[in-house]
């Protein structure tokens, strides 16, 4: 049986420890203490019937962390304990981040929304619809909204198409993944269909091409650093290795099993600085990075995007049509999280407004604006909801609003 560790407690009296927001009892914002520790149970669980290796979690409201907790372990094999500075591949948490950094750039004034991507990457000139005999051009070129709303045509990393053509690999550079992804057809007409896609990555090239900058030293020093994220990135040094966590993949009669997903680790740095899936993160990093997005913007006096802008980016931005094709009670947001359009189409506890977004390797936030609050949850797991996960803690945090 996997030791559990309790990490971090409900609360303590420290307040802005290094980059982390302030913390306050649960009753101080609002939340039930009593609730918060069924939620610690709930992964408690987990761990003991090996389920999980460990988890860490965090609630925020009104801008203190009220809930901070970690359980279990990061490595089955050194029996290391999660704590609150534990890494996480992040994967598609990634895409948020991303998605900041454009329109920052497009409030700067350094392209339109309705930009053909091809002005800026010449290679998306030649894109055809469908493959053989079959190809054609594309009704109408891809546009830069196109790309961070899913509607570009374009496929998923994991598709069939894709792999079978090695669009994406870790070991490749940003300019080589364009290269591959314009060799390939688009799946169908731009603006046409939701398709959850590797657009985002396009996007992290697109703002090497606007900034002049590379994509990672973009985040750094202009999103990252002024956010205090210090623990966001996209590899391990050395120095932090000890601190990532380990993926687990379905236990069998043995119990939990570590997987490979990547056949270039993240302890390595890759070619590909990749804006779909590429960061490692921690929760109370991300946690930041949520409560910027709830002050609509701005963090520390420090402001990234303007409040209209930010609220454009969590509101649903599919058309009609495409939303409709969608089911019509999730949106998705520029911002590249999905919006609650209708709590009815969500299998957890949900409110009109929510957004949020989560990764392969089991980790996710939600944000609901309305009530200032941020939820984070993160493992290592590949399948990414084990027994529920996901939806249960969700629902154990709802009970705890007040």
């Amino acid at each position: 049986m996997v030791p559990l560790v309790a990490a971090a407690t409900l609360w303590t009296a420290r307040a802005n420890v290094g980059a982390q927001m302030t913390r306050v009892p649960p009753e101080q914002v609002g939340l039930d203490a009593g609730a918060l520790r069924q939620a610690t149970s709930l992964l408690n669980d987990l761990v003991t019937g090996q389920k999980i290796a460990g988890a860490v979690a965090g609630v925020a409201r009104n801008g203190s962390v009220a809930y901070l907790e970690a359980v279990g372990v990061q490595d089955l094999g050194t029996r290391d304990p999660m704590t609150e500075r534990t890494l996480f591949r992040i994967y598609s948490m990634t895409k948020p981040i991303t998605a900041v950094a454009v329109m920052m750039l497009w409030e700067e004034g350094k392209f339109r929304l309705d930009d053909p991507v091809q002005k800026f990457l010449p290679e998306f000139a030649a894109v055809k619809v469908g493959e053989g005999g079959a190809a054609r051009a594309p009704s109408r070129a891809i546009t830069v909204e196109d790309l961070l709303l899913h509607t570009s045509g374009l496929s998923h990393r994991t598709s069939d198409l894709y792999r079978s053509r090695q669009v994406r690999s870790r070991a490749d550079t940003l300019p080589q993944f364009i290269t591959k992804m314009t060799s390939a057809p688009l799946m169908e007409d731009p603006g046409t269909r939701f398709r959850y896609s590797e657009a985002t990555t396009v996007l992290g090239r697109l703002v090497e091409i606007w900034s002049g900058q590379p994509f990672d030293q973009f985040l750094a020093t202009r999103l990252l650093g002024p956010l205090k994220m210090t623990e966001t990135r996209f590899w391990v040094p050395e120095d932090a290795r000890g601190r990532l966590a380990t993926v687990y993949g379905p236990p069998d009669p043995g119990g939990l099993r570590p997987v490979d997903i990547e056949e270039v680790p993240f302890t390595k740095q890759p070619a590909l600085i990749e804006g779909a899936v590429g960061l490692v993160s921690t929760v109370p990093d991300f946690m930041r990075f949520g409560q910027m997005l709830v002050n609509e913007g701005v963090l520390d006096e420090v402001r990234l995007l303007k409040a209209d802008t930010v609220r454009r980016m969590v509101g649903n931005g599919l058309p009609p049509e495409v939303l409709q094709a969608r089911g019509g009670k999730m949106g998705w947001g520029l911002g590249n999280v999905n919006v609650v359009l209708d709590p009815s189409g969500v299998n957890y506890p949900a409110h009109t407004g929510e957004y949020g977004w989560d990764g392969t390797a089991g980790t996710i936030f939600w944000i609901d604006p309305a009530r200032h609050l941020v939820t984070v949850l993160m493992t290592q797991s590949a399948p990414a909801n084990p027994e529920g996960i996901r939806q249960r803690f969700k629902t154990l945090v709802e009970a705890a609003v007040r």
